[in-house]
């Protein structure tokens, strides 16, 4: 599913390294051309024939490739900087060795073995430094509170107990313990005496799933004796698409596009329920926030003008900001231009018997609380257009899931619902364009499962064009 902050790191990671090796190739090339005292200005200037090219894009798709294979592109939360250093030097001599190999098939005569080893040393230190200043730049950010994953031990054994010491004794590491769940069973007195209490029991995991933010789960149980529990929790984590740590071959997720990511210096994998393929989930959040930097300029005008309006034709705020509930449930302030009396939320339970909504949701579709001019905002969406900053603040995209607020979350009764929270919610999604209030609840929910399990960067541009002529309709709006 659409990109996190761990898969955007990893996008940048990548396009470095390819800049790093193109960069090396070049600045060796100069060292080394058979001209002497050939500069950058004619070295550009020189001829570029098809064949050159053809072979310096396989050499930089092998280069890749066997980064990846080296395990560069995997989370380094609980590795040390040593041994980033190694895999880096590891992951570089491979692809000086290839480029060697390569430069004597051809017959190469520049590539001589004095001309791959400068390119080793420039592409190994230039790799290792950006490391390095990256490591130092997040390592600062997450000591602060900053990206932080809140994760969810099921376990009290001596390794989860362990596993919970490393991620607490490093805070710099980013991980936030929110919890143990276990049974009592011989070893939990012992576990009490750690100074760790537990959370809940397995009978209360998915209550404790329902009320807070959890990002990961990681299940330290004796797979032999609690092999069925343990699927049971997977299963579990998997409806509210929570990323679980575990040995990926050990479960058979059905609806998670699963990969596996070196967590540690250990055979432990990380399952993700609901990840993208890599580029397609970091074009989207590129696209988010560049359509909506464009728009907000575009739109600068009209946005203006409805503030004003909004201020002058009834007392109160210009913009609406309420509480609503985003990725793994975290909660944030949406904003929306003001269409309502200022204190509609006060009146709402006096309104109850009217809901027009199956479910959760609270719609009327004349809602006398709703202003003159909020009616005729709320037909056109201009009310939306202010979620554009949430999309720049990373809290929303443009396409996603509606953005729930905080009460119609609490009102959910069914844990496959609460997948769509593994997601950013967004500023229009299938429901917008299937009639918004004029569908039940139930097929909503199931059109937003149906988006998370399909998507794809077409899917989200057939959303985005869809999405103006049902504006125009006006089906559904309230």
């Amino acid at each position: 599913m659409p990109l996190n902050k761990r898969s955007f790191m990893k996008y940048l990671a990548r396009l470095f390294d390819l800049a790093v090796l193109t960069a090396s190739i070049i600045l060796v090339l100069i060292v080394f051309t058979p001209t002497k005292g050939m500069t950058l200005t004619s070295f550009l200037a020189m001829r570029i024939t098809l064949g050159n090219c053809l072979l310096f894009a396989i050499l930089l798709v092998i280069w890749h490739n066997l980064f990846i294979s080296c395990g560069l592109y995997v989370s380094k939360r609980l590795t040390t900087q040593l041994t980033q250093v190694f895999e880096v030097c590891k992951a570089t001599t491979l692809g000086a060795v290839f480029m060697f190999v390569l430069a004597s098939a051809f017959h190469l005569v520049v590539m001589q073995p004095s001309f791959v080893l400068v390119f080793w040393l420039f592409s190994t230190l230039m790799m290792i430094t950006g490391r390095v200043v990256a490591r130092s730049l997040l390592l600062a950010l997450r000591s602060r509170g900053k990206n932080s994953r809140f994760i969810l031990i099921v376990g009290t054994n001596e390794r989860a107990v362990e596993f919970a010491n490393q991620i607490t004794g490093h805070p710099e590491l980013g991980y936030q313990v929110v919890g143990f769940v276990d049974d009592d069973w011989a070893g939990t007195q012992a576990f009490e005496a750690t100074g760790h209490s537990r959370s809940c029991t397995f009978a209360g995991l998915a209550d404790f799933l329902r009320l807070n933010v959890v990002d990961e789960a990681a299940i330290y149980l004796p797979l032999r004796s609690y092999y069925e529990h343990a699927s049971e929790l997977v299963s579990r984590c998997e409806q509210h698409g929570i990323a679980i740590r575990f040995d990926s071959q050990v479960f058979k997720l059905q609806t998670s596009h699963s990969h596996s990511e070196d967590l540690e210096e250990s055979s432990q994998l990380l399952a993700v329920a609901g990840s993208a393929e890599l580029l397609p989930a970091a074009i989207k959040r590129t696209l988010d926030c560049l359509f909506s930097c464009v728009l907000l300029v575009i739109l600068a005008p009209l946005l203006l003008m409805v503030a004003v309006l909004v201020r002058l034709t009834s007392p109160g705020p210009v913009f609406f900001r309420q509480t609503r509930v985003g990725l793994n449930k975290r909660q944030f302030s949406i904003y929306k231009f003001r269409t309502m009396v200022s204190n509609a939320e006060q009146l709402q339970d006096q309104l109850l018997g009217m809901n027009e909504m199956s479910g959760p949701v609270f719609k009327i579709t004349k809602d006398p609380r709703v202003t003159s001019l909020g009616r005729f905002l709320r037909k056109t969406s201009i009310d939306e257009l202010p979620q554009l900053l949430n999309v720049l603040k990373g809290d929303m995209s443009l396409v996603g899931p509606r953005a729930m607020s905080l009460r119609d979350y609490q009102l959910f009764d069914q844990d496959w619902q609460r997948r769509r929270f593994s997601v950013k919610p967004g500023i229009t999604c299938l429901w917008q364009i299937h009639g918004r209030n004029s569908v039940p609840f139930e097929q909503w929910m199931e059109l937003d499962m149906q988006y998370i399990d399909k998507w794809s960067l077409w899917l989200d541009l057939k959303i985005l064009a869809r999405t103006v002529p049902a504006v125009l309709r006006g089906t559904g709006a309230a």
